[in-house]
């Protein structure tokens, strides 16, 4: 970045010294928030590319752009043993940043000033890199891929994001305004973020822009001005040329982070009764096609936020929808790390006495669209998993213990009946990532 466009690194480094990011208390923790964690938990990302669970302890994650270091805290609590190392490019944030590891008892961490294009420096190979919020501010977002690709491990995972084009356009077009009247050439202070809001205000509630981007409660405070209105070398992209970077990069996209709100399908009011064409169609586009859809369709998404990695080479994933009978038999089910908490097992015990469903979905939110329960007897079946990993024939031999008859006919729910009832709550609760499931060989 400094090497391509000096005057521009100067003023985002600058805008960052005078205002570090995020602006969060230094005591405020992540401990409770499980949708941040599972994001954040390498083992989420990496059960999405490789169907295996990996242990966290002793990985080394990079924070690459930590800021104030909040991220690097929810990495530090999310992936248990891992060492974690951050750079920025504002001194004052970096400091922030040892600060807050240091305050929440984190020693196993790094800071450093430093540029993503100079990365090899440290000596470090990771295993997880998470580059959030950073990347849509290089000018040439090929070159900080391809610097973060060279520290990375071959198994290495990389998370980072763009600023949506379609989705963003009229905060652009107010970046735009303001660069007009002369707000952003030089670093933004308090007089520049005062002004903003002042022209906002000023202007007839029906002009356009002010209905699209003005917030009464927002636009007067300085962060969110500074990172909307005023944000320096702010840009947008759409999933073709995310698609293109990563191409150039050679690098290959392993999920959207938050996948299960990008289903193209999902926007259709009947998704068993689309027009011929589309019910066609539809199923032949590629991943790359079914994501431009959706955003030409409904762009929601501030960010395209995705995870990418080396291209898989002689690694057969077979889906679990795909799976034999043998190879459930010698499966081992993982509960998620984010859910395996004394909370969610004593709810789930309390359903269970009372014979209440078990939502299961109120823990980790970000991928569901609708809440996920589970009828009490089913969601006991699951009860070891709070302890450890099982094998999936133990949860067959539980299951049959819980439900030993069919509550309709009386008849005796046999072996295969219950492996396949087990086998359907699984596959259920394994598209949401609750549980992992690990065939035998796999690991």
């Amino acid at each position: 970045m400094q090497n391509q466009d000096p005057e521009l690194f100067d003023k985002i480094r600058q805008q960052y010294d005078s205002a570090p990011y995020p602006r969060i208390p230094l005591e405020q923790s992540p401990k409770n928030n499980y949708e941040l964690l599972f994001i954040h938990n390498l083992v989420t990302s990496y059960y999405l590319k490789y169907q295996k669970v990996i242990n966290t302890q002793g990985k080394v994650i990079l924070d690459a752009g930590c800021g104030t270091g909040y991220k690097s805290l929810v990495l530090a609590e999310a992936n248990p043993g891992a060492k974690i190392v951050g750079i920025d490019i504002s001194e004052q944030s970096v400091e922030l940043a040892r600060q807050r590891l240091k305050f929440h008892g984190f020693d196993n961490a790094e800071f450093y000033v430093l540029p993503i294009e100079d990365l090899p420096q440290l000596g470090y190979e990771f295993d997880y890199i998470s580059n959030d919020e950073v990347l849509y501010l290089l000018p040439d977002i090929t070159m900080g891929l391809k610097g973060m690709k060279s520290v990375l491990k071959p198994e290495g995972i990389i998370r980072s994001n763009l600023h949506s084009a379609f989705q963003r356009v009229n905060y652009f077009r107010a970046q735009s305004l303001f660069k007009m009247m002369g707000l952003m050439d030089d670093n933004p202070t308090d007089l520049e973020t005062g002004l903003t809001g002042e022209i906002m205000e000023a202007l007839k509630d029906q002009v356009l822009l002010k209905s699209q981007v003005y917030k009464p409660q927002t636009s007067t405070e300085k962060e969110w001005v500074l990172v909307n209105y005023l944000l320096q070398g702010d840009k947008g992209y759409t999933i073709p040329e995310l698609f293109a970077a990563l191409k150039t990069s050679d690098l290959e996209l392993i999920s959207m982070v938050n996948w299960r709100n990008w289903e193209v399908i999902d926007l259709f009011k009947d998704a068993e009764n689309l027009p011929a064409f589309l019910g066609m169609s539809l199923p032949e586009l590629s991943i790359e096609d079914r994501l431009h859809f959706y955003e030409l369709l409904h762009p929601i998404h501030r960010l395209l936020d995705f995870w990418c990695g080396h291209p898989i080479t002689n690694e057969s994933i077979v889906p679990v929808s795909n799976w034999t009978d043998t190879d459930w038999q010698t499966t081992q089910v993982h509960l998620h790390p984010q859910l395996k908490t004394s909370k969610a097992k004593e709810d789930l015990i309390e359903c269970v006495k009372t014979q209440k469903p078990f939502e299961i979905s109120q823990y980790v939110k970000l991928p569901t669209i609708v809440p996920i329960t589970l009828e009490s007897r089913r969601a006991a079946c699951l009860l070891p998993l709070w302890e450890t990993e099982q094998p999936m024939i133990s949860l067959v031999e539980r299951w049959q213990q819980i439900q030993p008859v069919d509550p309709v006919t009386l008849e005796p729910i046999t072996p295969p009946i219950a492996f396949e009832q087990v086998k359907e709550l699984l596959i259920s609760l394994d598209a949401f990532l609750y549980v992992l499931l690990q065939r035998s060989g796999s690991n």
